[in-house]
């Protein structure tokens, strides 16, 4: 890590923001069960008692969204809510590039790995991601590092006093001056998550990467399967990252690769290792990486809860070695 000014946010999975991500990936996983296939774009938004569900399935099977969105809040909150729900058939014109194995859409998708910890991620979000272990609460968490030195954390958590949270930072084996641990610092957070604020799928795609260091390309994660490259190539450059990292011994690795919708092969593929530009041949056309990593099960709810990146060998795209 260079000796230079780095700052990082994270969330818990009852912030708003994640849990329309989990309501999004939760109705992707169910439509998967039935129909490995299913091509499924949901968008969630909610706040305030109600949840509004848009986007388009080609599918095979049938779920209630409004019963099983009723069920899986009821079980993550203890609290009721209300469902809309207006979801369509997907586009013609772009089910037809998908059909022969093209990509869903186009974008710019990126990877990224280093040294700077076990999780091989940028330590500023490591750190801010370690902070919120524990609280299932709604809760937001920052931390800054100045020429490798923590200066300051930002703990936002609902619930929690003052001095219980700085005592959570103490515990976290953190090493900070007291003074710039700014615990809940309003004074206080007693109402969280939908009661509090509203929420969107999409809306945190920094803290589901690499934090703001990283570049991002732009497209969301959640409610999208694997045909989508937003999703699955993001996936696939995290690997390659991790692997190239491994090949050179080098410090740290980003990956940037490039679709036109329809088309299954990239317009651009390249890896910066330690900052020099490197060509690399691994398969990248949605159908491959959708067979490496077996994306045709229904394993996203649980992304959108935990995290897409940094979680060891638990996940396909993380094994390296």
């Amino acid at each position: 890590m260079k000796n230079t000014r780095l700052i990082a946010e994270s969330v818990t999975y009852l912030h708003p923001d994640k849990i329309c991500d989990q309501i999004s990936d939760l109705l992707l996983d169910e439509y998967l069960k039935q129909d490995p296939f299913s091509r499924v774009a949901v968008e969630t938004v909610g706040g305030h008692g109600y949840v509004a569900l848009f986007g388009e399935i080609t599918t095979k099977g049938k779920v209630d969204h409004k019963t099983v969105v009723k069920k899986y809040y009821k079980k993550l909150t203890g609290q009721d809510i209300g469902v809309i729900s207006h979801i369509s058939a997907q586009s013609p014109e772009i089910a037809q590039g998908v059909n022969t194995g093209g990509a869903g859409d186009q974008g710019i998708m990126i990877g990224y790995a280093c040294r700077e910890n076990a999780a091989y991620m940028p330590q500023e979000m490591y750190l801010a991601r370690k902070l919120l272990r524990g609280f299932a609460v709604d809760g937001k968490s920052q931390v800054t590092i100045e020429n490798n030195k923590l200066t300051s954390v930002v703990l936002s958590v609902q619930g929690k006093t003052q001095n219980q949270l700085k005592k959570h930072v103490k515990n976290c084996g953190l090493t900070i001056d007291p003074q710039k641990i700014f615990a809940n610092y309003t004074g206080a957070f007693d109402i969280g998550g939908f009661a509090a604020d509203s929420g969107c799928t999409g809306r945190k795609i920094v803290v589901d990467a690499y934090g703001p260091r990283i570049p991002v390309g732009g497209g969301a994660f959640s409610g999208k399967d694997a045909t989508k490259v937003d999703r699955s190539a993001a996936y696939m450059a995290r690997w390659i990252a991790l692997r190239l990292l491994k090949k050179y011994g080098a410090k740290e690795t980003l990956v940037k690769i490039g679709y036109v919708i329809g088309r299954a092969e990239p317009v651009m593929q390249i890896a910066l290792v330690d900052g020099a530009e490197t060509d690399f041949d691994y398969d990248c056309r949605p159908p491959a990486i959708i067979e490496r990593f077996a994306l045709r099960k229904p394993i996203y709810l649980d992304l959108a809860r935990n995290g897409h990146f940094g979680r060891g060998r638990a996940l396909a795209w993380e094994k390296f070695e």
